[in-house]
């Protein structure tokens, strides 16, 4: 069964009783409901595949909403923090939604107004007006290719440049570093592995840290970053004096080099090239 995310952003714990955030999902996110639900929690997976479990008042459940979004045209919000959804095509219009952040969905039902009022429908089937500046493609596939790919996923990053550290957020409320990269890449539209990990059936593959190239990602132990390029990465860290996303490098002449990172890296991880088996090179 498919249930939809109708609140800005959904809280994903590792069980009813748990009081730990694991995960976020997004308002206009589809997730599959994987059993009956406890205490008002319902246990679900993502399209993502991460498991959890989610407030039952935060889903649409009815099968004609559902099979209705699923039909629909879907944008996403790309181009602020932020986005609201008013009554009226106007900016004094009362709210039907509000904040609903980077990377929510939202069905369009029309052109723009000559004013850049957009119409759109929310999954539980209220309509209301966003600026149409504020969306754009929701990307299924890769947004682009090659170098082109590279520039978009750190472009992504660096979109939540300044926002607080928070354990399994991946808004520009709060993210952390497995959120920061996962939202990076989903927002190109590729789905990798939620966690700070390289997993087996994702789209990231290990390469020689010689080969790391911009949009890569650098992997410590229990933690994750984005490279940016000329030895520099993102990451969101709660370090002290950084608290949230923040650009260092690995160069130690830097002014933003540091040194408790770099000595720690045990793998880059790549969605381009090809696969670096470090077995194979032992053997030869």
């Amino acid at each position: 069964m498919q249930a939809i995310i109708n609140v800005p952003i959904c809280p994903v714990q590792s069980a009813p009783e748990a009081t730990n955030l694991v995960d976020e999902v997004l308002f206009g996110m589809v997730v599959e409901i994987t059993g009956p639900a406890r205490d008002g929690w319902v246990p679900m997976r993502t399209h993502y595949r991460y498991e959890g479990y989610v407030p039952e008042s935060a889903l649409v459940t009815d099968p004609a909403l559902v099979e209705q979004w699923q039909a629909s045209s879907r944008r996403i919000v790309r181009h602020r923090h932020f986005a609201d959804v008013l009554a009226e095509p106007r900016v004094q219009g009362a709210f039907v939604a509000k904040g609903l952040p980077l990377g929510a969905r939202l069905a369009v039902t029309g052109p723009a107004d000559e004013n850049g009022w957009q119409p759109v429908r929310l999954p539980d089937g209220r309509t209301g007006f966003t600026c149409a500046s504020f969306l754009d493609t929701l990307w299924e596939t890769p947004c682009a290719q090659g170098p082109a790919l590279r520039r978009a996923l750190t472009d992504a990053a660096r979109f939540f440049a300044g926002t607080q550290y928070r354990w399994g957020g991946k808004t520009p409320q709060g993210v952390d570093c497995s959120g920061l990269c996962s939202m990076s890449y989903m927002l190109c539209g590729i789905n990798i592995y939620r966690d700070a990990s390289i997993e087996p059936g994702f789209p990231i593959h290990r390469i020689h840290l010689s080969e790391m190239r911009e949009g890569d990602l650098l992997y410590f132990p229990g933690h994750i970053a984005m490279y940016l390029g000329d030895g520099e990465y993102i990451h969101s860290t709660g370090h002290k004096g950084d608290n949230g996303v923040t650009i260092n490098s690995l160069y130690p002449e830097s002014p933003i080099y540091r040194k408790d990172l770099p000595n720690e890296i045990v793998a880059i991880g790549s969605y381009f090239g090809e696969e670096w088996n470090p077995e194979q090179e032992k053997a030869e």
